[in-house]
C-alpha cells in the first residue's frame, strides 16, 4: 500500500489501537486512554508491514520502503501538544557557548543533521510523523510533516529563562536548557482518524474470565508454555542478549575519550606506508573476545554484514588478537561509514565531537546466524565487557 495516501484504510490497525487503549485501567484511572509508545510502534510496524527502527539511535522509528516514519503517542490539549523530537545531551557543552538567535541556529543545524543522517543510513527519501493523540475516551490518529528546520527563516526567538523558543516559516520549537532537548508543536490536521475508546472498568476481571473459558484456557496454557520456554532458554533473535546475538563496538577510545587519529576510523591516517583515504577498521576490544569468544567467526573467516540501507558487505575479523572488524575489500567499509554516513571529505579526521553531534559513538553488531550479521549505529556509555 501507499502509506501516505491509503493509511486510513487499515481498519485492523485502528481496531487494535482501540483495543489496547481500552485496557487503560491496567495502568491508570484517567478518562484519557493510556497507550505505551512501544505498543504504538509495534502495532504500526505489524499492521503496515514496516521495518521497526524504534530501538536505533536515529531520527526514525519505522521504515516502509523509502519512507521514514517517526511514531509518537501523546496527550492532546485543544488539538495541540509540544513534544520532544531530539536530544542533544552529548553536545550540550558546545551549545552552551551560544545564546539567542545563534543558539537557535546551532540547534536547528544539529536537528537537520540528525534527520539527514537517518536518511543516509536507511536509504530514506521521504518522511513523516505518525501520531496517536490521546483525548478523553478517544484516540485521534493523524500524520504530520517531518520537516527540516528552515535555517533562513528562523524568527521570533524568545529566551524564557528555562528554554529558547523560536519559529521558522512552518513550525514552533522550544529548546529546553536543562535537558538539552528540542520540542516541536504538533497540531491536529483536518485529515485524521478518530477511534472512540470505551475504557474497560475492570480489565483484570475480563482477563480472568478469558483464562477460565475452556477454549481460551487452552490458548492461555499454550502461550504460557511458550513464555516459560523462552525464559528458560533465550533462543529467539527478537530478544537481544549481549554476547549472544548482539554486541556494541565503541568507535572511540574509552581510555582517551577520543577517536584515535591514526587507527580505527582514522586508519587511513596511520604512518608507515601510503594508504587509501577509505582504509578503516572498527576496533574490537580484547575484553569482548574474552567475554564472548564465540560471537564472531574465527579470525579471517568471511561473513556477511548487512548495512542499514540493505546493502551487503563481506567482512571478517582481522589483525593480531582479532582486534579489527574489516570489510573485503577493506575500502568498502570506509566508503560506507566515512563518505556515505559521516559525509566526510578525503583527509578529514573522524572526531568524537563529530560523532556526538550526529548522535552516535558506537555500532551495534547483530548476529542473525553463524555467518550472517547486521550493523547499525548506536550510542553507548562504553565501560568494557
Amino acid at each position: 500500500m501507499n502509506f501516505l495516501t491509503d493509511w486510513k484504510s487499515n481498519t485492523d490497525y485502528f481496531k487494535l489501537l482501540g483495543l489496547m487503549a481500552s485496557l487503560s485501567n491496567l495502568y491508570s484511572d484517567s478518562q484519557i486512554p493510556f497507550l505505551h509508545y512501544r505498543v504504538a510502534e509495534n502495532l504500526f510496524c505489524k499492521y503496515y508491514n514496516a521495518e521497526n527502527l524504534s530501538r536505533t539511535d536515529t531520527a526514525y522509528d519505522a521504515k516502509k520502503g523509502t519512507l521514514g516514519v517517526g511514531i509518537k503517542t501523546f496527550q492532546l490539549t485543544n488539538n495541540t501538544s509540544l513534544e520532544k523530537v531530539a536530544e542533544f545531551n552529548a553536545i550540550s557543552n558546545q551549545l552552551k557557548q551560544y545564546s539567542g538567535e545563534k543558539l537557535a541556529l546551532e540547534v536547528a543545524k544539529a536537528r537537520n543533521e540528525r534527520i539527514e543522517l537517518g536518511m543516509r543510513l536507511y536509504a530514506i527519501k521521504d518522511c513523516c510523523y505518525h501520531i496517536v493523540g490521546r483525548i478523553p475516551e478517544a484516540l485521534i490518529v493523524f500524520n504530520s510533516q517531518y520537516p527540516f528546520i528552515n535555517l533562513r527563516k528562523i524568527h521570533s526567538v524568545v529566551d524564557t529563562g528555562r528554554s529558547l523558543q523560536f519559529q521558522d516559516d512552518r513550525e514552533f520549537y522550544s529548546f529546553n536548557y536543562s535537558k538539552s532537548t528540542l520540542f516541536k508543536r504538533f497540531k491536529v490536521p483536518t485529515e485524521q482518524y478518530n477511534i472512540p475508546v470505551s475504557i474497560i472498568h475492570d480489565p483484570y476481571e475480563l482477563l480472568q474470565r478469558l483464562i477460565e473459558q475452556e477454549d481460551s484456557k487452552e490458548k492461555y496454557d499454550a502461550i504460557y508454555n511458550v513464555h516459560e520456554a523462552i525464559h528458560k532458554k533465550i533462543a529467539t533473535s527478537k530478544i537481544l542478549q549481549l554476547g549472544v546475538n548482539y554486541v556494541e563496538l565503541p568507535l572511540f577510545s574509552e581510555r582517551q575519550q577520543m577517536v584515535p587519529e591514526r587507527s580505527g576510523l582514522n586508519q587511513w591516517n596511520a604512518g608507515g606506508r601510503a594508504r587509501h583515504p577509505d582504509e578503516v577498521y572498527i576496533p574490537i576490544p580484547k575484553k569482548l573476545h574474552d567475554s564472548f569468544p564465540d560471537f564472531f567467526p574465527p579470525r579471517d573467516t568471511p561473513f556477511n554484514l548487512r548495512l542499514p540501507n540493505g546493502n551487503m558487505l563481506s567482512a571478517k575479523v582481522c589483525q593480531d588478537g582479532g582486534k579489527a572488524l574489516m570489510s573485503n575489500p577493506n575500502l568498502a567499509l570506509g566508503k560506507w561509514i566515512l563518505r556515505d554516513v559521516l559525509k566526510l571529505k578525503e583527509g578529514e579526521l573522524v572526531t568524537l565531537e563529530l560523532l556526538d553531534r550526529l548522535g552516535f559513538n558506537s555500532v551495534s553488531i547483530f548476529k542473525d546466524s553463524e555467518l550472517n550479521y547486521r550493523i547499525d549505529v548506536c550510542t553507548t556509555l562504553y565501560q568494557g565487557y
